[in-house]
């Protein structure tokens, strides 16, 4: 039962990754960092972080589910898996009693493709289930942060907003402490006991969700195993007996002899964000912040390991083994892979199963692998933990207690964990309305295709895993990946925290993603890469530094 994917952008872009990973798969808590208090409250500061104990007293009680175990167990903070047919008959209840009242409330939430009509049968049969009428005002996923920055700025909310991590920048970040309600009095503690499937999201998801010194998110957990893959394509290795690369070197060079522009095939597309975990770089946003070994601390941008990425990728491009369509960011990736156009692509894991399904009828002669990720000198990689969740649904200030009670209703209904009846409504639809299930596997026609689609999934997740009955080897491929590269994760001073960086430094980074684009396809030179790091540090860096180490020696480190 996994959610239907998003469209695939050509060239990688962090929000286009995220974007396909909260539209693809929910997934599970790592670690917990040991914090203390620090930062803002109902009537404080809004920049900072609540974690340790001060979070602690926050934090809703975690009762874990017992409805279906994994066949494969979570493991290194991969997600679990699920490899059994689906029973429809065997299903469990996680929502014995409608919680919601049917009072009716709205949501905003991202959405990418083509809404359903409101009052669709999905939307309805949902609605009933749950106890609910909600009125979505579904946004597109892709320019999500322009609505979600006026709306915000606004005087009129919707009744709920999804909020995804990739938009907390700029005002948006403290708007959320500004504009939105803590729920603490709804579910901290035991109170959260009422939404069972609520209370079974780990606990680190929750930490995520302090926002201001107050619980005001509901949370979609996430994996801290890495979840950029780079597939390839496993069929064509095999016809034509290539060795799977173990190193930069041997990939470069398989790459070159992989890739004929006569025959239209070219090795593979853009590979930054792979090249950020063989070379062991720092990821994006907060987790970008650690301290090394030799106590100082820096931002992902300082490290010399950035550099060697991105050098690397651009001999890539010299060298021509790129697709051009990449290089050039336009079409689909996606489909330049499974038309056998290039034959590495560094993705989400999630599309492993997107991409399988997809091309089932068409192709069925396609297999995906993923390449375990090696280091920068051919040995094992230096990989960083994900942040335990990432999105966020939020209830607006001054919204009615039974406003409250519905859209916490709604949120326990999205949570509800595989092998249950609600999990499968929500992913599914209607069974004979949505999908037929044979052989133990669902298949939606096309209503299902055009209705069941991602809105419902965003409101809440529970803890990651993976299930495709019709193709559990995916499945079991896709979380054994996880686990072996989850063998290698560290986490950063900064894992596990929900940072709200001062306003002043809200666009200071934000140059580097079109930076490095541009030079890895030879549009700028080192020396302007150089000059950006020189600019950061000078224009704020430095300073957000001191910010930063202040924040730790407070808090104590999230490693």
């Amino acid at each position: 039962m996994t959610p239907n994917a998003a469209p695939t952008s050509s060239g990688p872009s962090r929000r286009s990754f995220l974007a396909s990973s909260a539209a693809v798969t929910a997934a599970v808590a790592g670690g917990m960092p040991l914090l203390a208090a620090c930062g803002g409250s109902e009537g404080g500061s809004r920049d900072g972080t609540t974690s340790g104990k001060a979070a602690d007293k926050l934090l809703p009680a975690f009762v874990a589910s017992t409805v279906a175990k994994p066949d494969l167990p979570s493991r290194n903070g991969s997600a679990a898996g699920f490899t059994a047919k689906v029973d429809i008959a065997a299903l469990a209840t996680s929502v014995p009693d409608k919680l919601g009242t049917g009072a009716p409330f709205k949501i905003m939430s991202p959405f990418w493709g083509s809404p359903p009509k409101a009052g669709c049968a999905y939307y309805e049969a949902v609605d009933a289930a749950a106890g609910t009428k909600v009125t979505w005002q579904n946004q597109d996923g892709n320019t999500y942060g322009q609505k979600l920055g006026a709306v915000l700025a606004s005087s009129s909310l919707p009744d709920m907003v999804v909020v995804p991590g990739w938009e907390l920048v700029g005002k948006i970040s403290n708007a959320v402490t500004a504009k939105f309600m803590d729920l603490g009095p709804y579910l901290a503690g035991d109170k959260v006991k009422k939404y069972p499937n609520l209370a079974a999201i780990p606990s680190d998801a929750w930490r995520m969700s302090i926002f201001g010194g107050a619980l005001r998110g509901i949370p979609m957990p996430t994996a801290t195993a890495n979840w950029i893959a780079p597939l390839y394509r496993e069929d064509v290795f095999d016809k034509k007996g290539y060795a799977v690369p173990e190193s930069p070197e041997e990939f470069m060079n398989w790459a070159k002899d992989a890739t004929s522009s006569k025959a239209k095939v070219w090795a593979c597309g853009d590979m930054t964000w792979s090249a950020w975990n063989i070379f062991g770089v720092r990821g994006s946003g907060t987790i970008g912040w650690d301290i090394g070994s030799d106590g100082k601390l820096t931002y992902r941008i300082e490290q010399p390991e950035y550099l060697e990425a991105l050098e690397w990728v651009r001999k890539l491009f010299e060298a021509g083994v790129v697709h051009p369509d990449d290089k050039a960011r336009s079409g689909d990736v996606g489909q330049r892979f499974t038309a056998g156009q290039i034959l590495v692509w560094n993705t989400n894991v999630a599309d492993w199963y997107g991409k399988t399904a997809e091309q089932a009828q068409s192709n069925p002669d396609l297999r995906i692998q993923a390449m375990d990720i090696f280091g920068a000198d051919g040995g094992d990689p230096r990989l960083y933990a994900s942040q335990p969740a990432t999105i966020w649904s939020l209830i607006r200030k001054g919204a009615s207690k039974q406003t409250v009670e519905n859209a916490l209703a709604a949120a326990n209904f999205a949570a509800a964990p595989y092998g249950t009846k609600e999990r499968m409504l929500v992913d599914y639809g209607v069974e004979g309305t949505h999908y037929t299930v044979k052989d133990g596997v669902p298949v939606k026609n096309d209503l299902g295709n055009s209705e069941v689609l991602n809105a419902w999934v965003m409101l809440a997740a529970p803890a990651a895993y993976y299930a495709h009955p019709d193709f559990p080897d995916v499945a079991r491929g896709q979380v054994e990946w996880q686990q072996r590269m989850g063998a290698f994760m560290k986490k950063t001073s900064t894992y596990g925290m929900n940072i709200v960086e001062p306003s002043r430094y809200a666009n200071l980074s934000s140059q580097f993603e079109q930076l490095e684009i541009d030079y890895v396809r030879g549009n700028k030179k080192l020396s302007d890469v150089q000059q950006a790091i020189s600019t950061w540090k000078s224009s704020g860096g430095d300073k957000l530094r001191d910010w930063y180490k202040e924040l730790i020696d407070k808090n104590g480190s999230g490693n």
